[in-house]
């Protein structure tokens, strides 16, 4: 039987989310050390990466939301950081704000020419741009729905790759270079409809087959999945809840948990061991041991939601 949940004009109400972190945290416990590439290790001591200028990252659809959010913890982290989008605004010291419509290969071509020309090097690049409609978290069958949800797969996926195509050139230019894209559980659960899915998974499989074109270039490709995100959007649902905010947030991540993992991340020695997989970003915080603000230690949703898929070691060309 489908079930129904209450709505608001963000798309997504209180109790709905208040109903999943309760379900999310009576398991979360369990999920921890279960990672593949974590399991059950200390934190580790990352490798610090020095560079005679700040290493250069794009980020792409950082106008609002978990982009930006990325974005800013990689300025706070040391990073040059060009943040793309339609509406992208002046993020401030550190940040380079590029409006980039990313069905448009062109302008896409346009801003890793930038880069290149204002910065010399592009040393990571967190594909994160994705056409997300406000229908998405309807609960109707996807016929039903509306077809501009299948947008996603452009804006989403499609954009992915055509970053990374305009990219890798500048990446292999360097001793060590990072694609991330980022993803979610949705990947291999049924999470907002098959459009959705879709694109998340087709985001860890670019990571997978990049990682074996990458192969002996020192650059490296990794999906990550978030966690329920602590946007303005979603603190918007809340409004005039607060205690029912607070306990959905010791379940939840801050955009900026992200970012400072994918920093982390990068500057990891054994960086290549990880490329080409699917990791969860609240296992990848365990082996680096980064907390979310206030020490907050957000849990692994494996347990609920599934695991992350396992590439195939065979090659055909």
């Amino acid at each position: 039987m489908r079930r129904t949940w209450p709505r608001t004009r963000h798309g997504v109400c209180s109790s709905r989310a208040l109903r999943l972190s309760i379900r999310l945290s009576t398991r979360s416990a369990m999920a921890i050390c279960r990672s593949s590439t974590n399991r059950c290790r200390s934190a580790r001591s990352v490798v610090r990466v020095t560079h005679s200028v700040p290493p250069v990252a794009v980020v792409t659809g950082a106008s609002r939301g978990a982009g930006r959010g990325i974005a800013a913890a990689l300025v706070a982290d040391g990073w040059r950081v060009y943040l793309t989008g339609r509406t992208v605004t002046d993020p401030g010291d550190g940040g380079i704000s590029v409006q980039v419509d990313h069905t448009d290969d062109a302008a896409v071509g346009a801003l890793f020419a930038r880069v290149e020309g204002e910065s010399g090097r592009l040393d990571l690049l967190v594909n994160n741009a994705a056409a997300i409609h406000d229908d998405l978290t309807s609960p109707k069958p996807f016929w039903e729905k509306t077809l501009e949800l299948a947008d996603v797969l452009d804006v989403g996926l499609r954009s992915a790759y055509a970053a990374s195509w305009h990219a890798a050139s500048l990446l292999v230019r360097q001793d060590r270079g990072l694609i991330a894209f980022t993803s979610s559980p949705g990947s291999v659960c049924y999470m907002h409809g098959p459009a959705y899915g879709a694109q998340k998974a087709g985001v860890d499989k670019l990571a997978a087959d990049m990682a074996v074109d990458f192969r002996g270039t020192g650059v490296a490709a990794v999906s990550i999945w978030m966690g329920i995100l602590l946007t303005e959007r979603f603190r918007s649902a809340f409004e005039g809840h607060p205690e029912a905010l607070a306990e959905t947030a010791k379940h939840a991540e801050t955009p900026e948990f992200t970012g400072h993992l994918i920093n982390a991340l990068y500057h990891d020695p054994d960086l290549a061991e990880l490329s080409g997989h699917t990791v969860i970003g609240a296992e990848l915080a365990q082996r680096y041991g980064i907390t979310d603000e206030g020490g907050r230690q957000p849990p692994s949703h494996r347990e609920m939601l599934g695991a992350p898929r396992e590439p195939s070691p065979v090659i055909v060309r």
